[in-house]
């Protein structure tokens, strides 16, 4: 066998010396410390356990938790995110690829011509190449931590997608069945008014009232018939609104417990605020970008520094295979003069890493408001609805008082209408009271970041 003159061993001992003197010139990340109050503003329950429980089946609606599930099984948003976390696992694996050698294979032909001998002369040969780029200055390695950072922050982004939808699905069932019951109160009213006009017709005609009480009844009876149209309208739009995040066609939502029937939960305990760092998909989110940005600097930097490939090309010709050659050898490549522009290269992504960070800050800001004014909404629309209800029953024990009153010729009509028309404002307002209590301790759940835990075991 004939074999090419292989390269000096100099350059293996080059190449262990760089291997060995290698160092690394990236910083860890360190996750900044937090000037958090140590309880919230709102006098709650401290236990945080029940965040991590599917919140929305202590409704006790099966409706709301199969429109739930389906959701979570049919979203088209969720899907684009479960795509996103699948690719962002691609780009760690093409990350990884780079710490191992890269082989790659050759074939050439050649025929030339002597003109003396008129001799064809043919080459056929076969080449496999290995190359390795050492990890110097751990720079590699650094970008496959990043790679592992993004991968981590989109499999939170899929968790505060899940977190949302489910609270959406949820707030969106219960505003259906507070337009389900306030269209009833609509229906109610209406055919209630209708009946008084036909009393106040048979008066009219009997010259016991004058016009202008029959045009004002029949002004109230229009006015209920509108509400009907304006919640029928609503209702559709909102089955329309469902449908889309059940990932279907506009369709009828089908309808469990009524809104009355709907548990409101007197106490729901929402820990501590520094807790929120590590439930809140959102804010892990941000703190991974933040992360693999942290490290983009490191990659950045080590850009300034020499690199070194390694590399061994081995072939034999085909038509005399007694021919084998063999190359072994090393590539040092380092900037030398670019006017500063790797150091502004640095300088950039330090910019980058400060914009994430303000970013995670305001995205964890915003947190502890979102649960501040979810706590508070919760405490204020229960005693709200409380009123509301009240309200409701006084105002339609006024109107029947003031019918019987005015029936004994002992008040004039617009007291009827009045009290009538406050009884059907009161009984739409105890409603949409109701509609946002409810509402609001889903907020809260969501604000806490609770629900998603059970569904990664699940």
């Amino acid at each position: 066998m004939k074999f090419l003159k292989l390269n000096s061993l100099g350059v293996f001992i080059v190449a262990t010396l760089l291997l060995v003197l290698s160092c690394k010139v990236t910083e860890d990340y360190e996750r900044a410390e937090q000037n958090l109050p140590e309880a919230f503003r709102q006098d709650f329950v401290k236990d945080s356990t029940i965040a991590n429980l599917p919140w929305w089946k202590l409704f006790k609606d099966s409706v709301l938790v199969d429109l739930i599930q389906t959701t979570l099984e049919e979203n088209q948003d969720l899907k684009i995110a479960i795509s996103r976390i699948q690719e962002s696992q691609l780009y760690v694996d093409i990350s990884r690829a780079d710490l191992y050698p890269q082989i790659s294979y050759g074939a050439a032909a050649n025929t030339s011509i002597n003109s003396e001998t008129k001799k064809a002369n043919n080459s056929v040969s076969g080449v496999l190449n290995v190359s390795y780029t050492v990890d110097l200055w751990q720079r590699i390695k650094t970008m496959n931590d990043a790679a592992l950072q993004n991968y981590l922050a989109s499999e939170e982004a899929y968790k505060a997608i899940t977190i949302n939808l489910v609270a959406a699905m949820a707030n969106a069932y219960i505003s259906l069945r507070d337009l389900d019951n306030r269209l009833l109160i609509s229906e109610k009213t209406a055919k209630s008014f209708e009946e008084n006009l036909d009393v106040m017709k048979a008066r009219f005609d009997a010259g016991f009232i004058s016009e202008v009480d029959l045009t004002q009844a029949n002004i109230q009876l229009i006015e209920a018939k509108t509400a009907v149209q304006t919640f029928n309208r609503s209702r559709v739009q909102l089955e329309n609104a469902i449908s889309v995040l059940l990932g279907s066609a506009p369709r009828d939502i089908p309808r469990g417990l009524s809104l009355f029937e709907q548990i409101s939960l007197p106490e729901v305990p929402v820990g501590v605020p520094s807790e929120l760092i590590d439930r809140r998909p959102d804010i892990l989110q941000a703190e991974h970008v933040l992360h693999a940005q942290t490290l983009q600097i490191g990659v950045a930097e080590t850009l300034r520094y020499p690199s070194l490939t390694l590399s061994a090309n081995m072939g034999a010709e085909v038509l005399n295979p007694a021919l084998i050659f063999a190359d072994l050898g090393a590539q040092l490549f380092g900037p030398l003069f670019n006017y500063g522009k790797l150091k502004r290269g640095v300088e950039v992504e330090k910019q980058r890493t400060e914009q994430a960070f303000n970013q995670y800050q305001k995205i964890y800001l915003n947190a502890i408001k979102e649960v501040e004014d979810a706590m508070i909404a919760q405490e204020t629309y229960r005693n709200e609805y409380e009123l509301r209800n009240a309200q409701m029953e006084l105002a339609t024990k006024a109107a029947n008082l003031s019918w019987v009153r005015y029936d004994g010729g002992l008040t004039s009509y617009l007291e009827v209408l009045a009290l009538q028309n406050s009884q059907f404002s009161a009984e739409l307002k105890a409603s949409e009271a109701l509609k946002q209590e409810l509402s609001s301790i889903i907020n809260l759940y969501q604000a806490l970041g609770g629900g998603w835990h059970n569904q990664n075991n699940e």
